[in-house]
């Protein structure tokens, strides 16, 4: 079934909000056999009706998501209603609903609230249990004088629209998508392994499978490889990716680097301390960005400058001044240092130059030591270079540090 995303919001067409609804929405919709075909997003106003009269005639399925609160700007349902020519009469039951929530919240109600609960002739209310603007499915040829698809009006908020697709919209796909045939999707994601090295171990040997598709997503420090296919293909697929890539795949899930090392740590009862000097504690903001951190996670210091790595860790001014703050010894001192001041299983160090300056003949900009400590096992150092901007600097390297940590967890 063609399946179109609509997004309206001049804020998202002037750069203000970042458009998160296309990658939600297409993963959900997936399980039910459908795939985006087309993504627009649009100006709040009149642009929505030419928009739907555009997609109606070949669309089957429509979501549009933004413009159902009760604000000036927010006159979707009214234009939709107007598109399809059908009147708006408010729904009792989600008038009480936004009075109720309103009222717990000590919320002012102003007349312009109400509009919320105008309702087209006809249409299904889709339940917002975290705001006060309802979704809204309108069944296609909801009004036989005018073509239009299945359409899903969907609140703009990501933290309303995501519980609202997965309670109320999913089940009103597995309605209309019963018939539909489902392809069965693996995702598995490599840890610092470009995609061309990837590809030259499994692309042949994939694409050999009939009915197979494989695609690949780089991003620092990593590669999502893709398989869609029937059951069968799928499964002959990863037999092949699990052989030649091995433990190079950190997860066949959503699973970020970081949550697996938390999964990891959890599971053997172990804990981690973090010593950052060039990342800046990026690593720690990786680390307790996963729930359950707390459970695995002592600490993370940031010890930016050499007084501080002699202080607080308990490098020597020996290593700093032969080798450098920017060394495997000062490296492996830190990693050293914080696990055993916070009697953490395991302690990783970073060090390095980020840049644009700062290099030098035998460190330039991109060079890093990340250093990893661990109880009962000696301790190592390994040398990167990753000449880039700060910021992928920052990520490529905790992708190597967490990986470290990783492959020692699986010995």
């Amino acid at each position: 079934m063609k399946t179109i995303v609509i997004n309206t919001g001049t804020e998202i067409l002037l750069g203000d909000v970042l458009n998160t609804h296309l990658a939600f929405i297409a993963r959900e919709i997936f399980q039910f056999g459908l795939r985006i075909d087309e993504q627009r997003a649009i100006p709040d106003g009149d642009a929505i009706q030419t928009a739907l009269a555009d997609v109606s005639s070949w669309a089957e399925i429509v979501f549009v998501t933004g413009g159902l609160g009760p604000t000036s700007d927010d006159i979707t349902r009214e234009l939709v209603a107007g598109y399809l020519q059908l009147p708006l009469v408010e729904n009792p039951i989600v008038r009480e609903a936004i009075r109720s929530r309103l009222a717990a919240r000590r919320i002012p109600i102003t007349k312009r609230i109400w509009r919320q609960a105008l309702v087209p002739a006809g249409a299904e209310v889709l339940p917002n249990e975290n705001g006060t603007a309802p979704g809204l499915y309108l069944r296609t040829k909801i009004n036989p004088a005018v073509p239009s698809p299945h359409l899903f009006l969907l609140p703009g908020p990501p933290r309303e629209l995501q519980p609202m697709f997965r309670n109320f919209v999913a089940p009103v796909l597995h309605r209309i998508t019963a018939e539909l045939k489902k392809d069965a999707m693996r995702i598995f994601r490599i840890a610092n392994m470009g995609e061309s090295i990837i590809e030259r171990k499994i692309g042949d040997l994939v694409f050999a499978i009939p009915g197979i598709e494989l695609g690949y997503c780089a991003r620092p420090g990593e590669v999502d490889v893709r398989i869609i296919g029937s059951a069968e293909a799928v499964a002959q697929a990863e037999k092949i990716i699990r052989e030649k890539l091995s433990n190079a795949i950190f997860s066949a899930s959503d699973e970020s680097l970081a949550a697996v090392l938390i999964r990891l740590l959890s599971e053997g009862g172990q804990t981690l301390a973090l010593a950052e000097s060039c990342t800046g504690g990026f690593l720690a903001d990786q680390i307790t960005n996963v729930p359950g951190a707390s459970k695995v996670f002592v600490a993370g210091y940031v010890t930016y400058s050499n007084e501080e790595k002699i202080r607080t860790l308990g490098v020597s001014c020996e290593s700093i001044e032969k080798f450098g703050a920017v060394s495997e010894q000062v490296a492996t001192e830190m990693a050293e240092g914080i696990r055993i001041r916070t009697g953490a299983t395991h302690g990783i160090a970073t060090t390095g130059v980020a840049g644009p300056s700062g290099g030098s003949a035998d460190k330039p900009v991109g060079t890093v030591f990340v250093g990893l400590s661990s109880e009962n096992q000696p301790a190592r150092c390994e040398k990167f270079f990753f000449p880039s901007d700060r910021e992928t600097f920052k990520q490529l390297v905790a992708q190597r540090a967490f990986d470290l940590l990783r492959k020692r967890l699986m010995e």
